[in-house]
């Protein structure tokens, strides 16, 4: 039987265009994590040179408005966008996502040993979405 990891893992994911463009899994939520996957995946995608800056859409936690994040999302001249206060499903596509992860076969649904076991999942899982996945939108 599996083991579950008594911290809790924090995904987090920067998608544009149905795809993850950015990810990682920690054991902590801490901001710096935040903006350095921010920062990292801003620049990977080329977002500097974009002329219409995409929106970063995220909940009303603490980690999106903390002062770091903020930072980060003013150097790279985004504009942040925030759940409604006490709506859980306010980002749809964020949504599908978790729910298409949830579901999937693979899913660790009685938890991981380790948090590279957890990253080892996310990377596959990833992959799979960005490369093999047929989104039911998409015709």
């Amino acid at each position: 039987m599996a083991a579950s990891l008594s911290t809790p893992i924090n995904p987090d994911l920067l998608v544009w265009a149905r795809e993850v463009a950015g990810y990682s899994v920690e054991a902590a939520d801490p901001s710096d994590h935040a903006a350095h996957l921010l920062r990292r995946t801003a620049l990977a995608e080329g977002v500097h040179a974009l002329a219409d800056k995409p929106v970063l859409h995220g909940d009303n936690g603490a980690t999106l408005k903390a002062t770091t994040v903020l930072a980060m999302l003013h150097w790279l001249r985004l504009k942040p966008s925030y759940s409604r206060p006490r709506v859980s499903n306010d980002n749809a596509h964020a949504e599908a996502l978790f729910r298409t992860a949830k579901y999937r076969p693979e899913f660790p649904a009685r938890g991981v040993h380790a948090l590279e076991d957890a990253r080892l999942w996310a990377t596959d899982f990833v992959h799979w979405y960005n490369a093999d996945h047929r989104h039911s939108g998409i015709r």
